[in-house]
């Protein structure tokens, strides 16, 4: 009889050897000064993703910190791109290329100025409304037919209120709270696109 660690081991890399084909990533901002900030929504959303599948996103490569995991049956790529959010197609479109991901197995999770603190909304496409960072994923993918999930962090105080120094701010301690009490729910949504059904996921989690 196989000794059980060597069994571990035939297993463990027959996963290791399995394709990617899907790519995870949360956008932000590397650095401490932008710990906690509003435009690094998706950073915090793909950690809390990472630490519920037992990994950390901490190897360097294409331009980001990466991870590689199985989620269901699929084995993916978790991304924070370290090209700062104005140019995240960079690092994205990057492994995109390497493993030939088509645009759309590639879920990607971002802050959304037009939602309250907490809300999803979930979409297959779309152009990038604004969003800086989905502007450089465009391009650089030439394609907007790639998923993403959408995570609210508020709306401006007034219409006249900087931009830049509102998505740079950082997140009440309340906010926070609200923040990690829907990380279960895109961590869910995430299962359900991965297999295939999107649709289910917009109807269950988006809000």
């Amino acid at each position: 009889m196989a000794n059980i660690f060597d069994l571990f081991k035939k297993i463990e890399t027959k996963q290791n050897n399995t394709p990617i084909t899907y790519i995870i990533a949360g956008l932000g901002n590397v650095g401490a000064e932008y710990d906690k900030t509003r435009h690094n929504a998706g950073f915090m959303a793909i950690d809390s993703l990472a630490e519920s599948l037992g990994v950390k996103i901490d190897r360097v490569k294409f331009h980001a910190y990466v991870a590689e995991a199985n989620i269901g049956r699929a084995r993916v790529l978790l991304m924070k791109p370290t090209t700062f959010m104005n140019n995240s197609g960079v690092a994205i479109s990057e492994a995109a290329a390497f493993y030939k991901i088509a645009p759309e197995n590639v879920i990607v999770l971002h802050d959304e100025i037009s939602f309250d603190v907490g809300v999803i909304r979930i979409r297959r496409k779309g152009s990038a409304g604004g969003h800086n960072g989905l502007k450089s994923i465009i391009a650089h993918l030439s394609s907007d037919s790639f998923p993403r999930i959408k995570i609210g962090v508020g709306k401006k105080p007034s219409p006249d209120y900087d931009l830049v120094s509102f998505v740079l701010g950082k997140f009440s301690k309340e906010d926070l709270e609200t923040l990690s009490a829907k990380y279960l729910d895109i961590n869910a949504a995430i299962r359900l696109m991965l297999e295939g059904k999107t649709e289910e996921a917009m109807n269950k989690y988006s809000r």
